[in-house]
């Protein structure tokens, strides 16, 4: 009885990691499956294309990231400028914009019957044709789009990195001579290499995994190409077998990280942590600091976010309340059992982890991590075809033993729609988690069991009070991610259920941007708190952090 009490976390988190496996090891089991030619066809005349657009995609994002993220990092984080301390939290708002509102967004204001392209032409007395003006519609402009709502990932990274530092080396640069901007980009860089390598494999995977904005601009990526193979040529084999080329690129940027990480050969030396110096910036470097900070808020966040708030205003007379209530409805039921079932299975597997880290179970928690890796398109893919599979299996053998048709009980529910949710963003609640018991000393276990108290006494009533901060975090961020899913939810849904994002991407695709601002500002609305909160925490998590600084 011992043993199989000692070793029951770890029966439970292999069994659990071979069940949210399964949609991946379905991609990967259907490579081999008949596509009746349609394979072959994808690759003698799309599969290039796909990959082409998808590695041009990922380079120019890759690039603007880095930029947006990193360097305004740097300098609210060691510089004092006008505005940075609110430019702190602020520079975290785009987060709570999906990408593809703000693709429709920018749409509606720069496309040819917008408002911008329309006031060029009455200032000017001019026609369309007379003038240039960039085509929104291109790969620029899905690269633009994408960038400004997901340099947030690099940033917060970054900040978190830089905050970690110690001041003492920074210091030692200055005394040898180093400029600012040399101890940033000689020092301070190098120490942060593998926060920001890994805020920027986030960045290239959501990148790889966004749909609603390249099938917007008609661009031609896999999570399209995916989409039109299932949808368009009814061929699930070949969608599967597109799946299964995506998910090697995703695995290529998960060694590729991993590879960065193990290379590294860059070390703080001191333990000291003292308040980060407040370099006081004066004259056009001021002012250039602050442009350069305030300019992603404003095009990531602000200008989008009034846009919309005015649409909303404008069409409120076309707003049926009752569906309307109805969308939120279904979107916030769907959001809070997605994030209580991701915080509740978050925090068991990463308790059972600290009771037991050995290599079986640190291996079965890196196997489940990698579930945000893949995209919500290839997820869908791989929960309805073995949901398909358990339906007509068990449908057969009820009409032959009982003459009963059962239909279907899995696919084409809500249980396989948090099915795959939970496959997609267990691993965001789990890392939170993770983060808060770090911070747990092990002798206030020891003390608990010391009292007489079991492990999962020790849990409830030492670990969760102390994490309630984490908990919350991570139930608020998976709770975001679920509201702004979008491709999981279009596939597996059931009929005549909508939620926000869907009800978003329909009016979009029908050129009614403006009536579906009122369901795109309620989703940008649930994610503001969050991410503040996110900034903010980071912002305490320093040693030596002096809350009036």
């Amino acid at each position: 009885m011992a043993r199989a009490g000692r070793h029951g976390p770890l029966l439970a988190i292999i069994v659990l990691c071979l069940l949210l496996s399964v949609p991946v090891l379905t991609v990967f089991a259907s490579i081999s499956n008949s596509s009746d030619g349609v394979w072959q066809h994808l690759v003698d005349t799309l599969l290039w294309t796909y990959i082409g657009q998808s590695l041009q995609l990922m380079l120019g994002v890759g690039v603007m990231v880095l930029l947006l993220g990193v360097i305004p990092a740097w300098l609210v984080t060691m510089t004092r400028f006008p505005g940075s301390r609110w430019l702190e939290w602020a520079l975290v708002l785009p987060l709570a914009i999906p990408a593809y509102i703000i693709a429709y967004t920018y749409t509606g204001m720069l496309d040819v019957t917008g408002p911008v392209q329309g006031f060029i032409r009455t200032t000017f007395d001019l026609r369309f044709g007379d003038y240039w003006f960039p085509q929104i519609r291109s790969m620029g402009g899905a690269i633009t789009m994408l960038s400004l709502v997901l340099y947030p990932y690099v940033y917060l990274l970054s900040r978190m990195a830089f905050l970690e530092q110690s001041v003492c080396v920074l210091e030692v640069s200055r005394t040898l001579g180093a400029s600012p901007w040399r101890a940033f980009s000689r020092v301070a860089v190098p120490l942060a290499r593998p926060a920001i390598i890994a805020g920027l494999a986030l960045v290239l995977m959501e990148t790889l995994a966004d749909y609603g904005t390249v099938q917007y601009f008609g661009l031609s990526t896999f999570t399209t190409g995916i989409f039109r193979t299932w949808f368009g040529m009814g061929s699930a084999a070949a969608a599967a077998q597109l799946s299964a080329v995506l998910m090697l690129f995703i695995l290529a940027l998960v060694l590729a990280e991993q590879w960065s990480r193990n290379r590294a050969r860059y070390h703080h030396t001191s333990t000291r942590y003292s308040r980060l110096p407040q370099i006081e910036l004066k004259g056009g470097r001021k002012i250039a600091a602050m442009l350069f900070c305030m300019a992603p808020v404003v095009f990531g966040f602000l200008v989008p976010f009034l846009q919309l708030a005015w649409w909303a205003w404008d069409t409120r007379h076309l707003v049926d309340f009752s569906v309307f209530g109805t969308l939120v409805f279904n979107s916030l039921r769907l959001a809070f059992t997605a994030a209580l079932i991701a915080l509740v299975l978050g925090m068991c597997i990463s308790y059972a982890k600290r009771l037991q880290p050995g290599m079986p179970m640190r291996t079965s928690v890196r196997v489940l991590g990698l579930g945000y890796a893949v995209p919500g398109t290839v997820i869908a893919v791989g929960v309805l075809i073995p949901f398909a599979w358990l339906d007509n299996t068990f449908d057969s053998w009820m009409r032959d033993q009982f003459g009963i048709a059962t239909g279907l009980l899995l696919s084409g529910t809500l249980i396989a729609v948090v099915f795959a949710y939970i496959v997609r963003f267990l691993p965001v609640a789990m890392n939170t988690v993770d983060a808060g018991l770090g911070k747990i000393k092990p002798s206030m276990d020891d003390a608990g069991r010391s009292m007489g108290l079991g492990p999962w006494q020790i849990l409830r009533r030492i670990h969760i009070p102390m994490l309630r901060g984490s908990l919350l975090t991570a139930a608020l961020l998976v709770f975001v991610d679920v509201l702004k899913e979008l491709p999981a939810t279009l596939i597996l849904r059931p009929f005549n259920f909508n939620t926000l994002a869907i009800r978003t991407y329909e009016l979009a695709n029908q050129e009614r941007l403006t009536e579906a601002a009122a369901s795109a500002l309620m989703i940008v609305l649930a994610g503001i708190i969050p991410v503040i909160i996110i900034s903010l925490s980071i912002s305490a998590s320093r040693p030596g952090h002096d809350k009036r600084a």
